[in-house]
């Protein structure tokens, strides 16, 4: 009897070291981001990514959109041309919103939507989200702050 209670411990011993080998050279071989099975590749992160990176750091890469505010003053009638993302808002003075479909101009203070020829509220920060938006001017001295991508007409 002691020499069967010996051979079942020798083979369920002998199934473990078998199962622990199976897992360790399984779990090695399939190793995602080794040497043999890399994530990203050298060469996109040299020529590509960190080009951009460091771009972006030092100041020098394209695009209108900027990380402050720009100060924009309008004449009645004047108009105030804004890229999609662009973000707005109104200082001094009055101003509608332009827009010839829906949405007009995205309130980002109270998450509501300004339609065509909606008066901005001073100090509401809104973002044009489809290309063609305006901020027209409805009085003199009418001062905004612009942040990304605009024009004056």
């Amino acid at each position: 009897m002691k020499q069967k209670k010996n051979r079942w411990c020798l083979r369920a011993g002998a199934l473990m070291l078998a199962s622990m080998a199976a897992m360790i050279t399984f779990s090695a071989a399939a190793e995602a981001g080794s040497q043999g099975d890399p994530l990203v590749t050298l060469s996109y992160l040299n020529e590509t990514f960190l080009p951009k990176i460091l771009a972006q750091v030092q100041g020098t890469g394209t695009g209108s959109a900027g990380t402050s505010f720009t100060v924009v003053d309008l004449t009645k009638g004047g108009s105030l041309n804004l890229s999609v993302g662009a973000e707005v808002l109104l200082r001094a003075g009055t101003a509608s919103c332009g827009a010839a479909s829906s949405p007009g101009l995205v309130d980002e203070t109270t998450a509501e939507v300004l339609e065509n020829g909606g008066a901005l509220v001073k100090n509401h920060l809104y973002m044009a989200t489809v290309e063609g938006r305006t901020v027209k001017a409805a009085s003199d001295g009418v001062k905004l702050l612009v942040r990304g991508g605009y024009s004056v007409s």
